[in-house]
Parts: C-alpha cells; structure tokens; sequence
C-alpha cells in the first residue's frame, strides 16, 4: 500500500510537470526512476501488460489528479500574472539544464554533438516561428479553438511526455493554446479533453517505439536534439512586452 500511494504522489509531480511551462514531465520521470520502465512499456506494450498496467495504475490516476489540481492556480495566474509567471518557469528551465546537460553526457560528448545541439537549437527556433505564422500568428481567441486544434494539443503532449526535457507548456503557450487548455481541464470539457486524449493516445506508441529506437542507438546525439528544443522552445515564450514592468503586481 505505502509503494502504491508513493507512484501515486509521484504520477500526481509528474503529471503536473505536464501542464506546468517550464517542466518537464519525462525529466520528473526520470528523477522518480520510472522513466526507462514507461518507454519499455509503450515500446513493447504486449510484453507484461497486466504487470506493468497494474504497476501503472497509481502513477495514471495520479497523472490526472495532478493535471487538474494544478490547472486552477495555473488558470488563475495565466490571467492576471502572465509576464511574471513566464519568467518564473524560464527559470524552471534555467535550473533543470545542469541536470539535462548531465544526462546528454553519460556516453561522453564530442565536438558532432555540439554542433548537433546548435543545429537542433537555430532550426527549432525558426520551425516553431514559422509553426506560429501558419496557423495564423498566434491561437489566443475561444472561438479559433476547434477539434484540430486539441488533436493538435494531444500531440504535442505526447511528445513531450515521452522526450525528456522537452516541456510540452512552452510550446503550448507559444501557440497560445495553453490558457484555453487549463480552462478546458478545470471545466471538464469533453470537448477539449476528449481530442486531447484521443490525439496523445494515437501518437503515444509509434512515438514510444520511435524515441526507444534513437536512445537505444544515439543516446548522446538524441539526448542534444531534445536540449536543443529545449532551448529554443524556451527563447520563443520570452515576453517581447515589457510594459508589465510599469504596472507592477
């Protein structure tokens, strides 16, 4: 019982780590040692269901009772501190690189996997940019809100969740879906839920499969793209308006 409550606590973190802009999901799995078990399970999700479903279970349930406690305040403090909120978690991110730099290391690093890290880094700034200009500057209003759109979240959550690092609120919040999520999720809108979980469930295995073959193959290489993300996806959510600065709280 005290091991099932402690997945529990821990599914509660890193569901939170999930909807949290700066945080990541995948990185708070590997600190609570679950990580490499997750991907394995998604990987080769015939191998052990019952077991690991079992095993799974506390961490799932915690997931989403983390994801909902977390999206009031959130909510809350996207309306009225937004500026201030964003730079609270770029130094999230700020302080978690130590740990992914740390990580990117175990099998060594050569000069390929910086210059790895600095492709990964120009290409991701200006793919998110353009991402951005396409679905037509940027998703702020309700009504743009539509089934592609919360497909489109449960995509990126997917990825996320399964790519260390890789904080799925930054991007979300570039797009400007973030607040529309944490509405959606303290309402309990099927409307949004339901796209959400259907587009992150599509994407879930392939992907797992996927991110298991390159960490498997390139750990160091696969390990410097994800920084990489990281970094840019950080750099696009700076605040470019510092009016906030003369209002104060």
């Amino acid at each position: 019982m005290t091991d099932w409550i402690v997945r529990l606590i821990k599914g509660a973190l890193i569901g939170a780590g999930f909807i949290l802009p700066g945080v990541s999901g995948a990185a708070l799995a590997i600190i609570f040692g679950l990580y490499q078990r997750i991907i394995a399970f998604l990987a080769n999700i015939h191998k052990g269901f019952i077991e690991n479903l079992l095993y799974f279970l506390p961490v799932g349930i915690g997931g989403c009772v983390g994801i909902i406690l977390v999206s009031y305040p959130l909510d809350f403090l996207f309306t009225n501190y937004e500026a201030y909120l964003i730079w609270g978690f770029i130094g999230c991110v700020i302080g978690i690189m130590p740990k992914l730099w740390k990580d990117a290391r175990r099998d060594g690093c050569t000069k390929s996997h910086i210059i790895i890290l600095v492709i990964t880094t120009i290409i991701g700034f200006f793919a998110l940019y353009t991402l951005k200009i396409i679905s037509g500057t940027e998703i702020e209003t309700e009504a743009s809100y539509n089934l592609l759109t919360w497909l489109f979240a449960g995509f990126i959550i997917s990825l996320t969740a399964l790519i260390p690092g890789l904080s799925s609120a930054n991007i979300l919040i570039y797009l400007g879906l973030m607040k529309g999520l944490l509405e959606g999720v303290k309402a309990l809108d099927i409307m949004v839920l339901i796209p959400i979980i259907i587009g992150a469930g599509v994407c879930l295995f392939p992907l797992s499969k996927l991110i298991d073959y390159f960490f498997k193959r390139a750990y160091a290489g696969t390990y410097h793209v994800v920084i990489g993300i990281v970094i840019a996806s950080t750099l696009m959510i700076v605040p470019a308006d510092f009016n906030y600065l003369s209002s104060g709280l």
